[in-house]
């Protein structure tokens, strides 16, 4: 090699042409592999393994139904947010959130009032946003203002997806006030989805967050709202 220019030798050139050829030739002899596509779930077992004996097989059986749609799965796994075991709670409360409806909304509201495990509410707050019945608005908020941020940014997402106007005033709190920046720009995310102009003096303060990503969504929030930076904001009405 030349060290100054960096180029090869023309014969060393010669020789890695051949050898790049004798690798194309195994690349294309390679024989093409088909994916396997994995059979589909046996939903009648799992519907029988919701109420099995065996920790394991409950869980996964609920973990299951938080990909499949089946309203007969869903007063079991009401049952199992009881479950002695918080891996089954927070498997049953994902799955109940991918099966929503509105007989699961007071299990879900009497649970997260009162399990211990951070990971389990989390769970119960996304199922309760997913559910979108106006009596989990106490309870989320009370989520939004007072637990770990892990729950707190989904209680936000919850009361967006709820779509009660009576949100703007503790997602506007919380957009200012909260120390974690992805609480934050779920409050944004959440006063965009209510739909009310009366968050925009709440967004645009948001605009000057020290994290770009509160910014980000507090700008897709207003202009979701409508709101352009030309527009006089003097007559909109101030949450906080």
């Amino acid at each position: 090699m030349n060290l100054k220019s960096g180029t090869l030798h023309p014969a060393v050139l010669q020789v890695e042409g051949a050898k790049m050829g004798v690798m194309d030739e195994l690349i294309e002899a390679e024989p093409y592999t088909l994916e396997v596509l994995e059979p589909p779930p046996d939903v009648e077992q799992l519907l029988q393994d919701l109420r099995c004996a065996d920790v394991n097989r409950r869980m996964l059986a609920a973990r299951a139904f938080s990909e499949i749609q089946d309203a007969r799965a869903v007063p079991a796994l009401i049952e199992m947010l009881n479950d002695d075991c918080p891996l089954v709670r927070v498997s049953a409360a994902y799955a109940v959130g991918r099966n929503p409806c509105s007989e699961a909304v007071e299990p879900l509201i009497a649970v997260l009032d009162r399990d211990w495990n951070g990971y389990v509410r989390k769970g119960l707050v996304w199922a309760l946003g997913n559910c979108c019945d106006a009596r989990a608005f106490d309870s989320l908020v009370e989520a939004l203002m007072t637990d770990i941020p892990a729950v707190r940014l989904w209680a936000a997402s919850a009361l967006g997806q709820l779509g009660d106007l009576r949100a703007l005033g503790p997602l506007s709190i919380a957009l200012a006030k909260d120390p974690f920046a992805v609480v934050r720009s779920n409050c944004a995310w959440a006063l965009g989805r209510l739909g009310d102009v009366r968050a925009v003096p709440s967004l645009q303060r948001a605009l000057g967050d020290e994290d770009l990503s509160v910014q980000l969504d507090a700008r897709e929030a207003l202009e979701t709202l409508g709101y352009h930076h030309e527009a006089d904001s003097a007559d909109l009405f101030e949450i906080c």
